[in-house]
């Protein structure tokens, strides 16, 4: 696999990844795990991602050597003296991160930040100013930038109750309570495609029901109070999207199986009805292979006489993979940009 971009400029920089015990957040499978061991061979390395494939990808390959997580908050009792992150596309769960691993750091640990220039990560010093000191650009290539900045040994209390942002819905006369973590898809109010699918759902569901790429479970906690003979599913690829679903889930005193999936890798049951507001971006990227994926293999996990019904936003062409894969497809609504597909398997 080729390096990345940002890894690239990391390794161009290697005077800064001397380390004991590094830690690396949200670093892709992509090689420069393999050049910083073979640089840094007494290094106990630990690596936190919340991205389920990519954690799955480092975890397979190098499990024996090295700490490897997967979880919404990192806890460890190692004292990490360097740490690298990759620039996450939310601001906000920058802010998460740093105030999750400030208990796991050595005084004055050295932390980078890496990433693209259109990830956002050129507002690292202002956004690191209550955490670091020195924090300074110390190199740019390949339209990506890489800052570094001492912590600063300011350690206060971090509890993930006080990170989740809480705000109410109503459709169709149904009230629910959506918890969200930083990061989390439609944060802070509900996005214009759930809110046309909810609108736009079969007029019965019943059995099981799966609800791929959760997000903060909005649509399956409205799926479980408008249809009561319902059993939930959910998946999702973040950590941080299934712990918002599961928060969210018993605010609304519903129950459902919620787990990681790469796709639909992690699935073992056959569903009734899937619904999906399917995410097509992989960070900042976008990305549409893993809902075509889905689209293409969703029948296999589908009982007889069972429908799916997504939304998507209309310039997509879900709809001719539907119908080449699962059946006939209808659209139900295309409206403000966004279209609602349903198929039943025969």
């Amino acid at each position: 696999m080729s390096l990345t971009n940002p890894s690239q400029l990391l390794l161009r920089n290697t005077h800064l990844l001397k380390s004991k015990a590094p830690l690396f957040i949200n670093l892709p499978d992509d090689g420069f795990i393999e050049h910083f061991i073979e640089q840094n061979k007494i290094a106990k390395l630990s690596c936190y991602n919340n991205n389920f494939i990519d954690y799955q990808a480092i975890q397979r390959k190098h499990s024996d050597t090295i700490d490897c997580s997967f979880t919404s908050v990192y806890q460890s009792k190692i004292q990490h003296d360097l740490v690298i992150i990759s620039f996450p596309k939310s601001k906000a769960e920058l802010n998460f991160t740093l105030a999750m691993i400030a208990h796991s750091l050595c005084d004055d640990a050295l932390i980078l930040f890496v990433g693209e220039k259109k990830s956002g990560v050129q507002s690292t010093q202002k956004l690191t100013q209550n955490f670091l000191v020195n924090c300074l650009k110390v190199d740019a290539a390949r339209h990506c930038l890489l800052f570094a900045g001492q912590f600063n040994n300011q350690r206060t209390p971090f509890n993930v109750d006080d990170w989740f942002k809480c705000y109410q819905i109503e459709i169709n006369d149904i009230k629910l309570t959506i918890a969200s973590l930083p990061g989390v898809f439609s944060q802070q109010k509900l996005d214009v495609g759930t809110a046309l699918l909810l609108d736009n759902l079969p007029n019965h569901l019943h059995g099981k029901v799966l609800d791929f790429g959760c997000g903060a479970g909005v649509i399956s906690c409205y799926i479980g109070k408008k249809y009561t003979n319902v059993e939930l599913s959910l998946l999702d690829v973040s950590a941080l999207a299934i712990a918002s679903a599961k928060r969210t889930l018993e605010i609304n005193h519903l129950s459902g199986d919620v787990f990681a999936s790469n796709s639909l890798s992690e699935v073992k049951c056959s569903y009734q009805n899937v619904v999906s507001n399917p995410p097509f971006h992989q960070g900042i990227k976008t990305n549409y292979q893993a809902t075509e994926t889905f689209l293409k293999n969703i029948k296999t996990y589908m009982l007889h006489q069972s429908s799916i019904t997504i939304v998507a936003n209309s310039f997509l062409r879900y709809r001719p993979i539907m119908e080449s894969n699962i059946g006939k497809t209808k659209t139900i609504i295309n409206k403000q940009g966004f279209a609602v597909y349903h198929s039943i398997v025969k």
